[in-house]
């Protein structure tokens, strides 16, 4: 695998970000499609997209600044040096969540319709940008025997020459068939916010369980938990509360 997939003149195109935008411009086609198909104002879809996307970037790297505190006293400048690199997926979500949320409030429009509609094409998206950390080296899983492995000859994150659990593939196999999941989920759903819910906890379920196979433990630890498993516990009780209490609602209502 490798980041960098070609350079034109002093163009460089890397496949993390590659993946990235692919999964941003897919989740974007198939929310418009399918606020089409539920009769849903197409005009906000773009503009949502963009707003989560801005804050989910920058609750991402907030976050992944929060878990490397240690770094930033021992030199402010790390702050600078990671401007381009290091985010927490946890991050893009809550923030990605807030900021679909201050969007809805603003144009008066139902957050929970939109949370719904959007949050399948998060999961697609998620599928895509975990096969640009499989291209990259990053997020990569721990030594193995297994015949299941990797081995990365020339990354600058995962350790080279070295068999690997393939954390990044079942990732993001894993995100593709959240996806379906979900948009099964979104044809028989009773009340607007369970499908979003339901993200929620299967993610956060899933999270917890695939941090035990990731290599990459310097991103730190609250305990015997990893950061990702800590905040996965929280991820999954609000993803619990939120579907029992709009389970309980009457008629679905703006927020």
């Amino acid at each position: 695998m490798r980041n960098e997939l070609f350079t034109i003149g002093p163009l460089t195109v890397y496949g993390y970000g590659t993946m990235i935008a692919l999964g941003v411009i897919v989740a974007w086609i198939v929310t418009d499609y399918r606020a089409k198909r539920q009769k849903l104002d197409r005009e906000h879809v773009f503009s949502l997209v963009i707003w989560c996307l801005l804050g989910g970037m920058l609750c991402a790297k907030f976050l992944f600044w929060i878990t490397e505190w240690h770094e930033i006293v021992k030199s402010p400048q790390y702050i600078l040096d990671t401007l381009s690199d290091g985010f927490v997926v946890y991050g893009g979500i809550i923030g990605g969540i807030l900021s679909g949320c201050l969007y809805c409030r603003s144009k008066k429009i139902n957050f929970w319709k939109y949370f719904d509609l959007v949050m399948p094409s998060v999961a697609l998206a998620q599928g895509f940008g975990r096969i640009g950390c499989l291209l990259a080296g990053c997020c990569y899983g721990r030594e193995t025997n297994s015949i299941f492995s990797i081995t990365f000859q020339n990354s600058d994150f995962a350790p080279n020459h070295v068999a690997l659990i393939p954390t990044q593939i079942y990732s993001s196999i894993l995100d593709f068939l959240h996806f379906v999941i979900l948009l099964c989920i979104a044809r028989h759903k009773k009340k607007d916010g369970q499908v979003a819910a339901c993200y929620l906890i299967f993610y956060s379920i899933g999270r917890f369980a695939l941090e035990f196979f990731r290599g990459d433990l310097i991103r730190g630890s609250v305990g015997m938990l990893s950061t990702s498993q800590f905040i996965s516990l929280f991820i999954l009780v609000a993803g619990i509360l939120i579907l029992v209490i709009r389970s309980k609602k009457k008629t679905a209502t703006d927020l």
